[in-house]
């Protein structure tokens, strides 16, 4: 302390001495200032003296005047240069304030030992002292040491005695009073529970009275000292009595009821106080000891009402004693209260709904699940129409509510009534949520619309599975169907969700403006994917109840039968559902570049398309070369009718393709993305149509059943194309897109050396080298013409 007294000390003397130093410039600026009005008028008269000896005139006239005037005028100069220099130092004092340091009081160092003797070490030797009595009491009584009867009054009497030695020294040492006063509580409480359950020196009506005084006695007491530890010794300490002295004679009733009178006091001191540990303890012990009972020795058939009947306690003692403190004092909910609010309802519903499973009443789930709700709803009603509580406290009872609402829709109910329940109610949360600005129940919202989600995913996968062609009811008509109408209007209810979502802000956003992006983007996504198997499904369901129709059975001459298949059908659905997909992310895609305009989307649109095109490519040209393989050889013509439209498809399904392509050439263009994705798209246009050329060439071949010279014509086709490449890379400009020709030139040669020669036959290779030949020296050309342009221009 006095180090920082003289480092203050110091400062201020520093300070003072700056203060003196400025003062005394100020004062020698004054004196220089005194000094030049003297020069002035001493200039004044000398100049006078002047005039006065001049013989012209007008020289008397004028000359004092203009004198005086240049006098003012320097001083006036003299004046401001004084005072401009004046109150720059005066702002330096201000722009350099000194540093006075206050000196920081010492920290005050805890007396760890303190807390031990004072605190610590009584509430642990009072434990250990209990603990100590329990097991002595044990011990004797297993051992026949003294009767029942004494062992109890002996009991009592440590009990009481304890208790008067502890109100004895209230009044000096309250903290160690309470201590041992809980710890007297505890005794009392253990040796009834034994002389009532082991013994039988009570009867029941007589024990339990005795434990009601007790509890209200702790209660009283824990109040008026006002001390949480008499609670939490007296009450929640307990709960280790029945284990103490249990002799295994599973009289489970008698021990719930002792626990319950024991959370009736909890229950009336939360009332009047506000100690959550004590309800935490409570809450946990209990719990804890009914699990433990339930998992290992509950009977469902004789064990079923004694279950039902204190679970439902503890869970409205524990529900009773969360919220009446909240209610009275309208004190907000803390993390903590929270938890064991939604923890006890759950807790409860879980053991409720094991209990019914069990009994096999599964009619009675749905209705057990509800009830739960209306329970909470009545809690909610009671605090809305009383006004009483916080507002967090009745929103999470109403969400509550929800939950039970929401759980017991599949739990009473099945198929698509689930899932359009299950949305509906999402949409009513999430609007609430973001219209009242209640961020619980936004929040809650998003679980709903993902438990929605993946049970309309479930939905679509039962219901589409249902047909048969041996059962014809169960068929499914396309598009007039009930899956088809639940998905559509889930689709339209995510799109509400959508469109709630962009007209309200959210209190969410203002903190954290990543949850914004990742709703925008996880909204619309499942809306888009929505979309597409709405109708998907449909396009799937069609064509697998046709390939499930076209079977047809044919007795072979041994008297076996073979099953037939149409097989043309799954390749048809393969290519319609590549048309689907590819017409849809065309619209997708169209979509944004007119209305969106999302970079973020744009980015993923191209990456999709690019993907189906692929896959479409490798699988979709496959399965077209399967429908024109069974139209070429008329496979099982006899039960099937191999028509026209095998071949004709492959045009309708490259129509799709160059909508897919042209709208991945308007993104190459478009300023949404915001990147030159034009040399990208050039490469990967060439690709396509080379393999796409490719495919047809060999169609055409296996159309005139021309065979043996496809790899000959292909090597030509390859050749042709990087040539003509070759023409548009000079015509446009762009050294990409020759790189590329030559690149497939090079890959030309290559196969026509390492692989098309081997099965040549002469003329062919003849040909093949002579027509390669020329269009290399033509490539050649080209270059050698306009090498000019092709070294200057820019890639």
């Amino acid at each position: 302390m006095n180090e920082n007294q003289n480092d203050f000390q110091k400062e201020f003397n520093s300070f003072s001495e700056k203060i003196d130093s400025l003062i005394k410039q100020q004062l020698e600026f004054k004196t220089e200032i005194s000094e030049l009005r003297n020069e002035i008028q001493l200039l004044k008269k000398s100049e006078i003296k002047d005039v006065n000896v001049s013989s012209n005139a007008n020289t008397l006239v004028t000359s004092p005047s203009l004198q005086t005037a240049n006098s003012a005028k320097a001083e006036t100069i003299l004046e401001a240069n004084a005072k401009a220099k004046a109150e720059q130092i005066l702002s330096q004092i201000k722009q350099q304030p000194p540093k006075i340091q206050v000196p920081k009081p010492p920290k005050v160092k805890s007396d760890i030992e303190k807390f031990i003797g004072e605190n610590l070490a009584n509430k642990v030797g009072i434990i250990i002292t209990v603990i100590g009595v329990a097991i002595g009491a044990k011990y004797a009584i297993d051992h026949d040491l003294i009767s029942p009867l004494t062992r109890i009054i002996l009991g009592y009497l440590v009990g009481l005695g304890l208790m008067g030695f502890a109100i004895k020294l209230k009044t000096k040492y309250e903290n160690f009073s309470a201590v041992l006063l809980s710890g007297a509580i505890a005794i009392l409480y253990f040796i009834t529970f034994a002389a009532y359950s082991f013994y039988g020196l009570f009867p029941q009506l007589l024990a339990f009275l005795m434990m009601v005084c007790f509890t209200l006695f702790t209660v009283l007491s824990a109040i008026k000292y006002n001390k949480q530890i008499i609670a939490h010794l007296g009450l929640v300490g307990a709960y280790l009595v029945p284990f103490l002295l249990s002799d295994g004679s599973g009289q489970i009733g008698i021990l719930f009821s002792y626990m319950v009178i024991i959370n009736v006091g909890i229950l009336i001191v939360s009332v009047l106080r506000d100690w959550k540990p004590l309800l935490y303890s409570s809450f946990a012990f209990s719990w804890l000891i009914y699990a433990s009972w339930f998992f290992n020795k509950y009977n469902s058939i004789t064990d079923f009402n004694l279950a039902i009947l204190f679970s439902t306690l503890f869970f409205i003692i524990f529900y009773a004693s969360s919220i009446v403190y909240k209610i009275r004092m309208k004190e907000k909910l803390s993390p903590g209260d929270t938890i064991i609010m939604i923890s006890n309802a759950f807790i409860f519903y879980a053991f409720g709904f094991g209990m019914l499973t069990q009994k096999s009443s599964q009619e009675l789930l749905g209705l057990f699940t509800l009830a739960n709700g209306v329970v909470h709803f009545v809690v909610a009603y009671f605090i809305y129409k009383s006004k009483s509580g916080d507002k967090s406290l009745l929103y999470l009872i109403i969400g509550l509510v929800l939950t039970f609402i929401t759980i017991a829709i599949p739990v009473q109910l099945n198929g698509n009534w689930v899932t359009l329940l299950w949305i509906a109610e999402a949409l009513m949360l999430f609007w609430i949520g973001r219209s009242k600005g209640i961020t619980g129940y936004e929040v809650i919202s998003y679980f709903v619309i993902t438990i929605a989600f993946f049970s309309a995913i479930q939905e679509w996968g039962n219901y589409y599975d249902t047909y048969s062609n041996l059962i014809p009811v169960n068929n499914i008509t396309p598009i007039f169907n009930v899956n088809f109408l639940t998905s559509i209007l889930f689709t339209i209810i995510l799109g509400f969700i959508y469109y709630v979502h962009k007209k309200f802000n959210s209190i969410l956003t203002d903190k954290n403006k990543s949850y914004f992006s990742i709703v925008n983007v996880v909204i619309p996504l499942l809306f888009v994917v929505s979309i597409y198997f709405t109708f998907s499904n449909e396009i799937n369901c069609y064509f697998s109840q046709k390939f499930a129709s076209s079977l047809l059975k044919e007795k072979s001459v041994d008297g076996y039968f073979t099953s037939n298949y149409n097989y043309d059908i799954n390749n048809e659905k393969t290519i319609w559902n590549f048309c689907y997909t590819m017409l849809f992310l065309s619209i997708i895609s169209f979509v944004n570049l007119k209305k969106i305009k999302s970079s973020k989307l744009g980015i993923l649109n191209i990456l999709l398309n690019a993907f189906i095109s692929l896959i479409f490519l490798i699988g979709g040209l496959f399965a077209l070369s399967e429908l024109r393989d069974t139209y070429i050889t008329q496979s099982l013509s006899k039960f099937y009718n191999r028509d026209l439209f095998n071949i004709l498809i492959r045009y309708v399904s490259y129509l799709f393709f160059g909508i897919l392509m042209y709208s991945n050439f308007v993104y190459s263009k478009s300023e949404i993305i915001k990147r030159n994705l034009t040399v990208v798209f050039d490469i990967f246009l060439i690709t396509s149509l080379l393999w796409i050329m490719s495919s047809e060439l060999l169609n055409i071949f296996d159309l005139m059943k021309v065979t043996g010279s496809y790899k000959l014509w292909l090597s030509i086709l390859w050749g042709i194309f990087s040539l003509t490449l070759i023409g548009v890379g000079i015509i446009q400009k762009k050294k990409h897109i020759r790189v590329m020709a030559i690149s497939i030139f090079i890959i030309t040669l290559l196969k026509l050396f390492l692989y098309d020669i081997i099965d040549l036959s002469t003329i062919a290779k003849t040909i093949a080298f002579i027509s390669l030949g020329v269009l290399l020296l033509i490539i050649s050309f080209l270059y050698n013409k306009y090498k000019e342009i092709l070294f200057n221009d820019k890639i």
